[in-house]
């Protein structure tokens, strides 16, 4: 469902020159899967997921979903994807209703199927009572809920889900997880970036752990545990970050000596 081979993120900064946002990193997600991004805020986890999504282009490597590829086949590619976001805007003047529907036109949905499919979300998620709600007037669990149906409704096989509940309470944070398991349960390919030991812990079928622009580690969480023999997921990951950075500042060292 997706491939990615040593994609690479580079960007020119005046002051500090090349910053690397992603440093060739590579993994597979299939579908029936959870594929979790671990990582802290700058670990390169929303670079890689907007490279997916085709809202940026990488400088080297590629990246394939559902076999088509995110360089040369941008369009094909969106209308493979679902993608989630806390930053996802929600029109302040446009009901739940209008929005998940303006969105099922933009994807070609014929009138007839597009209903059926609305009235499927709504039942599903629990959005009937918020149907003719306006975006001003919602929630941050209302507009959440808005943005997962829009994403979904037309039925694309890729989901992407990054870092979405950061903000939301906890009882809206876990209707949202249920929400991306049965997602799953249903055959979808995910790939949910987060920074909660929790969510990555419960959800994830694999988990890739980043820092700095690099997979540190990937595979399941009985494969890492056994790997690093560290069964708690949190000290493995900050096992791993410090042996990184430690890693960085030696090789560092020996470059000025």
């Amino acid at each position: 469902m997706i491939q990615v081979h040593e994609l690479t993120k580079s960007y020119e900064d005046l002051r500090r020159g090349a910053f690397v946002a992603l440093a060739g990193i590579s993994f597979e997600a299939q579908a029936g899967q959870i594929y979790g991004l671990l990582g802290p805020n700058g670990a390169g986890k929303t670079t890689a997921l907007r490279i997916l999504s085709t809202m940026l282009q990488p400088t080297s490597g590629f990246a394939t979903v559902n076999g088509c590829d995110v360089l040369t086949q941008p369009a094909l590619v969106r209308r493979q994807i679902g993608f989630v976001s806390t930053n996802t805007a929600v029109y302040d003047r446009m009901t739940a209703w209008e929005m998940v529907e303006y969105f099922g036109r933009l994807y070609g949905l014929q009138p007839d199927h597009l209903r059926e499919r609305m009235d499927s979300i709504f039942a599903r998620l629990q959005m009937n009572e918020i149907r003719n709600l306006l975006g001003a007037k919602m929630s941050t669990g209302m507009k959440q809920k808005v943005s997962i149906a829009r994403a979904i409704v037309h039925d694309p096989p890729v989901l992407i889900f990054d870092e979405p509940t950061s903000g939301l309470d906890v009882l809206v944070a876990r209707a949202l997880l249920n929400t991306v398991a049965e997602l799953r349960d249903q055959g979808k390919c995910i790939v949910f970036s987060t920074h909660i030991m929790r969510e990555a812990e419960r959800l994830c079928d694999r988990i890739a752990i980043m820092h700095r622009g690099h997979i540190l580690a990937e595979g399941t969480h009985e494969e890492l545990s056994d790997r690093n023999d560290e069964p708690d997921l949190e000290e493995l990951f900050f096992q791993l970050i410090s042996q990184h950075d430690q890693c960085d500042v030696d090789t560092l060292a020996s470059l000025t000596s």
